[in-house]
């Protein structure tokens, strides 16, 4: 070949393509029957996925970290005023189209499971954390009757790595007696006013475990509320999903 000609393609025969192809769409079954394998050994509920829908769940993992950075450089929306120290989320979304990142986020959040709630400090550090996950949950500023409403009805503490019904004082006493935290009004009392030992009192409440909603409460849009949507900054009609869902 003469200096400076071109380099011919090396040419693959069409046969070989077919059978590349064949080899890659048999190794995504191979691994989803593998992982399927597992998870039914486990005991655990699953669903046959086909490798379409796989790579459409991939898709959907990688898209929802693309918004999650876009959101991240975004000017936080909304304020926090004295007057709403106290924030309560509500996880509504996420299974397969939420990248690990965004799991990681929620699992800090100790919001492990769709429909789960938990009270939290409004600062801005926590709004700035929950606009990266704002397309699963929804926050606002609960009122004292559903912070003692939750508590009463679906308070849990967690003793010795067991979750104990919040149903005699004895337990609160145990637990938090040195912190002056004498009996469950005294738990309402320190969520609702975040005290001074609020850190303590959510570290032995459980998450909330809600009901599901009926549809006129949710319609399964990751729109924000205020766009008509389901998702994020609620403030105090937090209240109204509270009390459907308690």
């Amino acid at each position: 070949m003469a200096e400076g000609e071109p380099k011919p393609l090396n040419y693959i025969p069409e046969v070989i393509l077919k059978k590349r192809k064949s080899n890659e769409q048999w190794a995504i079954r191979r691994k989803l029957q593998l992982e399927q394998k597992t998870r039914k050994s486990k005991g655990d509920n699953f669903v046959i996925k086909k490798p379409e829908q796989f790579i459409r769940d991939f898709r959907d993992r990688e898209l929802d970290l693309i918004q999650m950075k876009q959101r991240g450089k975004q000017k936080r929306r909304g304020s926090v005023t004295p007057e709403s120290k106290l924030l309560f989320i509500i996880r509504i979304g996420g299974k397969t189209d939420m990248h690990p990142k965004t799991r990681k986020i929620l699992y800090s959040l100790r919001l492990r499971r769709i429909f789960n709630g938990v009270f939290v400090k409004a600062n801005e550090r926590m709004m700035e954390i929950l606009q990266l996950v704002e397309p699963f949950v929804t926050y606002g500023y609960p009122n004292l009757k559903n912070v003692k409403d939750l508590i009463y009805k679906k308070g849990l503490a967690k003793i010795d790595k067991q979750r104990v019904p919040l149903t005699d004082n004895n337990i609160v006493e145990q637990a938090l007696g040195n912190h002056g935290i004498l009996c469950i009004e005294d738990i309402v009392n320190e969520v609702a006013t975040v005290g001074p030992h609020f850190k303590e009192v959510i570290g032995l409440l459980c998450p909330f475990t809600l009901n599901k909603p009926d549809n006129k409460a949710l319609f399964g849009k990751k729109k924000l509320y205020k766009d008509g949507g389901d998702t994020g900054n609620r403030q105090d009609q937090i209240n109204e999903l509270i009390s459907k869902m308690n």
